[in-house]
């Protein structure tokens, strides 16, 4: 009779273990290992800092531990020193405390320097802004100098720095755009600033990173970028052709539900100033943190 134990349950296991990290690179690349503008390219350069530096302590710990299992382990012609006096060693004492700081100190530079680098414009270039309001459970986009709006859909021009200005008309969210850059929360009565920029045309996937409730999977919006003579072509498109957004349509979206995209020729020239306001922007306002 064939014999099954623990040796088949642990192959299993890890048979499935290693399928776990194989099969998400058989249908797509990891979306945050493939940055897709300057703002992305200098968060995943600081990833990649961080993962080298954490091999250096990581990869030599681990390697001392297999080793000094195996080395002192008890066997009766084990003939490591026995030593129950030794005290410490200044030598090892400045390794494992001098390499740490080392790393910290690197990454520490490094981020401070990213970070205040990351909330000026990405490029030279003439910069878009677009409003963003995060709702139950969908995003709203206005684009102040075209007065067209958009749920769960929004287009840039490639090339071009584009200043997201966000809030919030419901619970606090976290907008992100994993490749073009990093998360940033959205407040009731607070506006936040995040810079973006895609150097080459195609689909982004953005999401809300801030569990907000049952309908929070669906949470979703597409990033297209394209040209910017075809992003303009598409404004005049939406202009044209799209109907207006009414106080009243706002109100219906503000309801928690679940939106498809949608898009709009205009809305009125107050109502993202008026989303703010009424959730306290105007304490912010007169606080000097608007």
């Amino acid at each position: 009779m064939k014999k099954t134990g623990v040796s088949d349950k642990l192959k299993k296991f890890l048979f499935g273990f290693v399928l776990l990290f194989l099969l998400p690179g058989c249908s797509d690349r990891f979306v945050l290992l493939d940055p897709a503008g300057p703002v992305a390219q200098t968060e995943y350069r600081n990833i990649m800092l961080t993962m080298v530096l954490s091999a250096i302590v990581a990869i030599p710990v681990l390697a001392i531990m297999v080793y000094v299992v195996y080395r002192y382990r008890d066997r009766p012609e084990n003939q490591a020193p026995y030593t129950p006096n030794w005290d410490d060693s200044k030598i090892l004492e400045v390794i494992w405390w001098g390499i740490p700081i080392l790393i910290v100190a690197i990454l520490g530079v490094y981020t401070v320097r990213d970070t205040f680098s990351l909330t000026r414009p990405p490029s030279d270039q003439k910069p878009v802004t677009i409003q963003v309001v995060s709702l139950d459970w969908k995003w709203m986009f206005f684009y102040p100098e075209s007065n067209i709006s958009t749920v769960n859909y929004v287009e840039i021009p490639t090339g071009v720095p584009v200043q997201f200005v966000l809030t919030a008309d419901a619970p606090m969210n976290s907008f992100w755009v994993p490749q073009l850059g990093g998360q940033v929360y959205t407040m009731p009565g607070m506006e936040m600033y995040l810079w973006l920029q895609a150097d080459r045309s195609g689909v982004y996937e953005g999401k809300g990173a801030n569990f907000t409730g049952k309908g929070f999977a669906h949470m979703n919006f597409q990033v297209v970028a394209k040209p910017k003579s075809e992003f303009e072509a598409w404004v005049k498109s939406v202009k044209r052709s799209a109907p207006p957004l009414t106080n009243e349509k706002y109100n219906q979206l503000v309801k928690p539900s679940i939106a498809n995209k949608q898009l709009y020729s205009s809305y009125p020239t107050s109502l993202y100033k008026d989303i703010v306001n009424k959730n306290g922007g105007m304490y912010y306002t007169h606080h000097g943190h608007h």
